[in-house]
């Protein structure tokens, strides 16, 4: 047996997955795993950084975070951190496929109060149904303020019954996503906002816009023969917003003296919103967030527009989004020949047409820091017959030209309402980024 099997996972493995499945708990919105990592970060000894404030060399020395909506990037800079520092970034994103309330979401029939929601994602929608869903995000309130809201598993998808659709078993469930997926929310009448509004501890009339999306209501658990796996919501892609945060409070804990490369490079990451949806937004990869915060930390440690090239040209991405695991009972859906399997590691993700960024280059140096850890790694190529995905990696090699490096863990029931995957592989994406982040 491999010693890196995933069978009867270590007391460690387990650990870091449970943490992971709290994790997920406090996080069913981007803006509430936004600000679960801040907090975590803040318990390790990270200080937040405004925005809307002028930043000194001072300010943006040592270890330090920055919200923005749904997104935060944080940082550790070692002692001696000048113009001339390399980086290493790990960045991910902080959504998930969901259903989003509509702008009137106050709907309904049968004497029953409904919910009404668009499709936020690509979600597989059946498995939506008949689980209990919390609604979570953030108010926008009359005064300018905003503020976090989440509920206990509060809607249902109610599926019709097998005898009203004798054909469902034979042919297959279609669902039409506008006539199917409004969940219920109690007796009529009802509204949604109300309760919103009481959860939050606000009056209803001081609501004047919201971001709020649905999350299953059922808690992460281990399970299997040996817990050998993690069932949860939002595991694409808080399996990696949690490995990044956690490998940036190791690296920033740790010493980092300089290595034969060279000097100790800045360690970021970088977790953006919106990228089920594309990335084109504010907080999105697509967006400027990441580049805004890039040029002042540079500019506060005395470099220019000519020095941040030279350090961006010195730099590396490492873009974390979890990944498909071949599929017992679809096999031929996948690459004939290259398998990821669950439990062996987080892969390199790569496509022929640049779907994912990772280059040669890249692959030699995830490979080095997987090695320096004792972490095992593969790979994922997509079947040429099916469409391949992509993710944050792309775009931020685009905008800043960085080497970009697609890695992630495997799952399977991907874009479902509760994802998979090994109780093993959390701990080791962990490893993994930390590793990468140092240098």
């Amino acid at each position: 047996m491999s010693p890196f099997s995933a069978a009867a996972p270590s007391p460690r493995a387990r650990t870091v997955a449970l943490d992971l499945g709290a994790f997920v708990t406090a996080s069913p919105s981007s803006f509430h795993a936004a600000r679960e990592a801040a907090r975590r970060l803040e318990a390790a000894g990270f200080t937040e950084l405004v925005e809307t404030r002028r930043w000194e060399r001072e300010d943006v020395s040592g270890d330090r975070y920055v919200l923005r909506d749904g997104s935060l990037i944080a940082w550790s800079a070692p002692e001696g951190t000048d113009a001339a520092t390399p980086l290493r970034i790990v960045g991910s994103h902080t959504d998930s496929p969901a259903l989003k309330l509509k702008p009137n979401p106050r709907l309904g029939g049968e004497g029953l109060a409904q919910v009404g929601v668009e499709i936020y994602g690509g979600p597989l929608l059946n498995s939506w149904l008949d689980r209990e869903l919390r609604l979570a995000g953030h108010l926008a309130l009359a005064d300018g303020r905003t503020v976090l809201v989440e509920t206990p598993g509060l809607l249902r998808v109610p599926q019709l019954a097998v005898h009203l659709d004798r054909g469902v078993t034979k042919d297959g469930l279609t669902l039409d996503p506008q006539r199917h997926m409004q969940p219920l929310l109690g007796f009529a009448p009802g509204d949604v906002l109300e309760v919103l509004a009481e959860r939050a501890g606000v009056a209803r009339d001081e609501i004047v816009g919201f971001d709020v999306v649905t999350a299953d209501s059922q808690a992460p658990a281990l399970f299997g023969a040996s817990d050998e796996f993690l069932a949860s919501g939002r595991l694409d892609n808080l399996s990696s917003v949690h490995a990044e945060v956690e490998a940036l409070i190791a690296v920033a804990a740790g010493d980092r003296a300089e290595t034969a490369a060279g000097p100790a490079p800045l360690a970021l990451l970088v977790a953006n919103d919106h990228e089920e949806v594309g990335s084109a937004t504010r907080s999105g990869a697509a967006g400027p967030f990441l580049e805004d915060v890039l040029v002042r930390v540079h500019a506060a440690l005395g470099g220019d527009e000519a020095s941040r090239r030279q350090v961006l040209a010195s730099s590396l991405v490492l873009s974390a989004d979890a990944g498909h695991a071949a599929h017992p009972n679809y096999p031929e859906r996948h690459d004939p020949v290259t398998r990821p399997r669950l439990g062996e590691g987080p892969m390199l993700k790569i496509n022929a047409n640049q779907r994912y960024a990772t280059d040669a280059v890249g692959i030699a140096a995830f490979v080095a820091a997987c090695e320096r850890a004792g972490v095992p790694h593969q790979s994922f190529v997509s079947n040429n017959a099916m469409p391949c995905g992509s993710t944050i990696g792309p775009i931020t090699a685009t905008r800043l030209g960085m080497t970009t490096i697609d890695v992630g863990i495997t799952l399977l029931s991907m874009h479902s309402a509760r994802e998979m995957c090994a109780t093993a592989d959390p701990l080791l994406l962990q490893q993994a980024c930390a590793s990468f982040l140092r240098g």
